[in-house]
């Protein structure tokens, strides 16, 4: 089996080591970016648009939502696979979208539906009855618990947890290490325990405004 990678980057390298173990024997990167010969041990081919000839499954392995949303409405026609690690555990009846990813170590609960073009990152988990919207991203060692809606779009940064039965809407950014106790109904960055929205992330990190 043929997998063409949009996106010679590191996020690239886990899905094509992902790939492989799912059983993809032939493995080749695109990217706009012509002076990327190889991404770890895997050719890069050409430009984005050189990849949508061809007999061949995609992955787009862009970590921007807008972007990989972009791509996969460009590549229309071509065969998304879902990507799931070995190590990763999946209830049965978990529903997931065409050119999504489940990485290593990654806990998906019965009864949760994940949509499209997503990313289930490293070690985090995903329970029971929670409905994950198209193009979000689930980042290394976040978790949900049980019945959270994700808007389309959003990311759920590195070590963040959201309380059960919370709505996130579309677009929504939940920052490392954050905690969501209630819905989020606007979008915007959302940090800190409890998660409130960064109004003025300039004074939160400490620099001062320009005069």
């Amino acid at each position: 089996m043929k997998l063409a990678i949009i996106g010679a980057s590191g996020h690239g390298k886990v899905v094509a080591d992902i790939a492989e173990k799912n059983g993809y024997d032939e493995i080749v990167f695109f990217d706009d970016d012509e002076s990327i010969e190889l991404c770890g041990k895997w050719p890069v081919l050409g430009t984005v648009h050189e990849a949508l000839s061809g007999e061949h499954d995609v992955f787009i392995a862009i970590g921007k939502a807008e972007v990989r949303e972009k791509l996969m409405e460009c590549f229309d026609g071509h065969h998304f696979p879902v990507l799931i690690h070995p190590n990763a555990v999946v209830a049965d009846d978990v529903v997931i979208g065409e050119g999504s990813v489940i990485m290593a170590g990654a806990v998906i609960n019965p009864s949760v539906r994940i949509g499209r073009g997503c990313i289930i990152n490293t070690c985090s988990s995903v329970d029971h009855d929670c409905n994950i919207e198209d193009f979000v991203h689930i980042s290394v060692g976040a978790h949900l618990s049980g019945t959270v809606n994700v808007g389309k779009g959003s990311w759920i940064a590195v070590g963040a947890s959201v309380v059960n039965n919370v709505e996130i809407c579309e677009g929504t950014v939940v920052g490392a290490g954050a905690v969501v106790v209630k819905n989020i109904e606007q979008p915007g960055t959302y940090v800190g325990v409890p998660a409130k929205t960064m109004k003025k992330p300039n004074l939160i990190w400490g620099v001062q405004p320009n005069p």
